[in-house]
C-alpha cells in the first residue's frame, strides 16, 4: 500500500510539473512588469547617472533584462529638460524601432518634442504607468518611469553607438555646461535645490524655446 501511495504522488507531482512547463513555455518573449530594482547612485553636478545603466547621446538609457532584451528610458537630465510634461506617446509594441531615430514624442503646453531611440528591435512592451502619469518621466526617471522593453537581435551593434563607460560623466557635465552656455539664463538650476537638479529645468522659458532646447540636445533637430 506505502509504495501505491509512493507511486501515486510520483505521479501527481510528474504530472504537475508537465503542466507548469507547460504554462512557462507558453508565456510571451520577455515581458518585464517591474520597474528597474534599487540602482547604486552617482552623480555628475547634481544629475543623477546610475553607473549599471548604458547610455545614449540623446540622453536615454538601457538597462539589460536578460539576453536580448533592454529596458529603455530618459535619463535624469533630459527628464529635467523635458520637465513637466503633460502626455507621453509611445510605439506600440511590435513596432520595430532604429537606433538613432525618433522614437517617440513628450508634450507640454502644446509643444512636442521628439526623442530618438537608442537601440534597435522590436517593441515588446510600454509602461502603461508612465502615459496614465506622464510625470514619472520627471518624477521616477530610472525606476517607475521607465519607456518600453524593446528584443534587440544584434546587441552588439547597438553597443558600438553608446556612450563608453568610461566617458559617462565626462559626457553628461558637457551636456550640463552646454546648457548653461547656451542659455544662461539656467545656469545654477542644478544647484537651486540643495545641489539637486530642479524639477523642471526650461520652465522660464516660452514653449518655442523649449523645443528649441529639446530639440538639441534630444538630437531631433527643430
Amino acid at each position: 500500500m506505502t509504495v501505491i501511495l509512493v507511486l501515486l504522488t510520483f505521479v501527481a507531482f510528474a504530472v504537475l510539473d508537465y503542466f507548469l512547463s507547460r504554462k512557462a513555455v507558453a508565456q510571451p518573449v520577455a515581458v518585464a512588469k517591474k520597474a528597474p530594482g534599487i540602482l547604486q547612485p552617482a552623480y555628475v553636478e547634481g544629475f543623477l547617472v546610475p553607473e549599471e545603466l548604458r547610455y545614449h547621446p540623446g540622453h536615454t538609457w538601457l538597462l539589460q533584462e536578460r539576453r536580448h532584451l533592454m529596458r529603455v528610458g530618459v535619463d535624469e537630465f533630459g527628464a529635467a529638460l523635458a520637465g513637466a510634461v503633460e502626455k507621453i506617446e509611445l510605439p506600440k509594441p511590435g513596432q520595430w524601432i532604429r537606433q538613432g531615430q525618433k522614437a517617440w514624442s513628450v508634450f507640454r503646453n502644446g509643444e512636442k518634442a521628439e526623442m530618438v531611440s537608442p537601440i534597435e528591435g522590436e517593441v515588446v512592451e510600454i509602461n502603461p504607468e508612465v502615459l496614465s502619469d506622464p510625470s514619472l518621466l520627471r518624477r521616477d526617471p530610472y525606476g517607475h518611469g521607465w519607456l518600453m522593453t524593446v528584443h534587440v537581435p544584434d546587441e552588439e551593434s547597438t553597443a558600438r553607438n553608446l556612450i563608453p563607460k568610461s566617458l559617462v560623466s565626462s559626457w553628461m557635465s558637457d551636456a550640463i555646461q552646454r546648457l548653461y552656455a547656451w542659455q544662461p539664463q539656467l545656469a545654477g538650476a542644478a544647484a537651486a535645490d540643495g545641489g539637486t537638479p530642479v524639477e523642471d529645468l526650461c520652465a522660464g522659458l516660452p514653449g518655442a524655446k523649449w523645443r528649441e532646447v529639446t530639440a538639441e540636445f534630444f538630437l531631433t533637430g527643430v
